[in-house]
C-alpha cells in the first residue's frame, strides 16, 4: 500500500538587492520521498468565458513509522505534475511511544 514516491521541492534561498533573504524557486532543493500512499481526492473543472480551470487533488499518507520532512510551503512533484501542499502537515503520534506514527498532507494542482 505504501509503494509510491514523490519528489519534494523546497525553495532555495537567495539575497535580493536590498540584502534580504528570499525564496528562490528557480533553484529548488529536491528530495525523493518514498514509502507513501497517494490517493486522489478531488477533481473539479469550471468553465468561464475565456478559459477552463481544472483542479486535481490528492491525499498523501506516509507508511507507519515514517516521518518525511514536508512543510506547508513545499511543492511536490507527482506523476509528472508539480503540486502545492494545501494547509498544514498532520503528524500523527504513536500511542505506544509518543513519537510520530505517520504523516499526512493534501496537495493539489490547478491549471487555467
Amino acid at each position: 500500500m505504501f509503494d509510491q514516491s514523490v519528489t519534494r521541492l523546497r525553495a532555495g534561498v537567495t539575497t535580493d538587492r536590498g540584502g534580504n533573504e528570499v525564496k528562490d524557486w528557480a533553484h529548488p532543493i529536491r528530495e525523493l520521498i518514498r514509502d507513501l500512499s497517494v490517493q486522489p481526492t478531488v477533481q473539479d473543472e469550471s468553465t468561464g468565458d475565456d478559459r477552463t480551470t481544472v483542479v486535481t487533488g490528492w491525499h498523501v499518507l506516509s507508511a507507519p513509522g515514517t516521518a518525511p520532512d514536508i512543510r506547508a510551503d513545499d511543492r511536490i512533484e507527482y506523476d509528472g505534475l508539480t503540486c502545492e501542499v494545501i494547509g498544514e502537515i498532520a503528524r500523527w503520534s504513536d500511542p505506544v511511544d509518543g513519537g510520530v506514527h505517520h504523516v499526512e498532507w493534501t496537495m493539489r494542482r490547478a491549471t487555467g
